[in-house]
């Protein structure tokens, strides 16, 4: 189940958020009034979703925004707020807010933005973690490349005999080629 944190600082709306959420199965990780607050319950509870009111006292929605993004960038954030003028879209366009929903809020408004918002949110941390294999996958790559160099120039042979070779003391070690050819770099 996912875990979603209510930053409103009005009670009334964040209690009425809370319930529908609550409603449609839900988990309220923490409901708070404030950024600050924000901040602090994102540390404590690491949630799959925030839903942040722009206009709150102490730290408004768009700077704890800007700040939890910065640290938590894989949460991504549902702005709530009574204003919709361009000023506060044009701030609501980062990397880390995912929605905007303008109040009053209903239960056929929020609950679609929800889902939306977490189905956006794995696809991004899914594609992120293929880039990040990808990354490991040419790296790893590169150092095969090179040991096949070292060991066509040591051993003054073809570069399908270096790779055997590699291949071969990869198996008869049960670790990985990757490994191998870091061992052969190293020597």
């Amino acid at each position: 189940m996912k875990k979603i944190m209510v930053v409103e600082d009005e009670s009334i709306v964040r209690l009425d958020i809370v319930e529908m959420l609550k409603a449609a199965s839900y988990d309220i990780a923490s409901a708070v009034s404030n950024g600050e607050k924000a901040i602090e319950a994102t540390e404590k509870v690491k949630p799959d979703l925030i839903i942040m009111d722009i206009k709150m006292p102490k730290l408004n929605g768009l700077k704890a925004s800007k700040i939890i993004g910065k640290k938590y960038e894989d949460i991504p954030i549902l702005i709530l707020t009574a204003y919709s003028q361009s000023e506060f879209v044009e701030e609501a366009k980062q990397p880390n807010i995912v929605g905007y929903i303008v109040k009053p809020i209903s239960e056929s408004q929020l609950l679609p933005a929800v889902e939306i918002a977490l189905a956006q949110s794995d696809k991004m941390k899914t594609l992120k973690n293929e880039i990040e294999q990808s990354y490991i996958e040419i790296e790893n790559r590169k150092i095969i490349e090179k040991a096949k160099g070292h060991l066509m120039t040591q051993l003054k042979i073809s570069e399908n005999e270096a790779y055997q070779k590699l291949r071969k003391l990869s198996m008869d070690n049960q670790v990985g080629i990757d490994i191998v050819a870091r061992k052969v770099i190293s020597q």
